[in-house]
């Protein structure tokens, strides 16, 4: 089952504590009997991990999936995929103002952090109240133009 999914064993059982996949059957021999479409879900899985969706929200839209059933009613895709898409586009507009302040640095010359921020020059802003010393959620922001 790992190998036809791309997975390896480890991860497989990891989705099973998880709760992404459901505990198989076993035989009287112990061996594991998966399901049909469980390489499906494991695929599923991993195509949503690539997008950015955490193993928690790709929990909260397999069962919003099982929850529909075979209806395939609106499980919440598409407001989830909004929501990482805005999420997504908020992340390349931190990483395009850090990359023009590194870029901006660079093409100023800066040679000694010191004394960079000493120059009226320097690109790099080390005002950490016009940026707030951290996100919303803890993180360190890092240095923003």
């Amino acid at each position: 089952m790992a190998a036809a999914a791309g997975v390896n064993v480890q991860t497989l059982r990891y989705y099973e504590r998880r709760g992404l996949l459901a505990e198989p059957e076993r035989t009287l021999g112990g061996h594991r009997l998966y399901p049909e479409g469980s390489v499906t879900v494991l695929r599923v899985i991993k195509a949503a991990q690539r997008l950015g969706f955490t193993l928690a929200e790709v929990a909260e839209l397999l069962a919003g999936a099982r929850v529909v059933s075979r209806r395939r009613a609106d499980a919440g895709l598409r407001a989830r995929v909004a929501d990482k898409l805005a999420e997504v586009d908020t992340k390349l507009a931190e990483l395009a103002a850090v990359r023009d302040t590194l870029a901006s640095a660079l093409a100023a010359g800066c040679e000694d952090l010191l004394a960079c921020s000493e120059s009226p020059s320097c690109p790099v802003s080390f005002d950490i109240a016009a940026h707030g010393a951290s996100r919303s959620d803890g993180r360190a922001i890092g240095p923003l133009p």
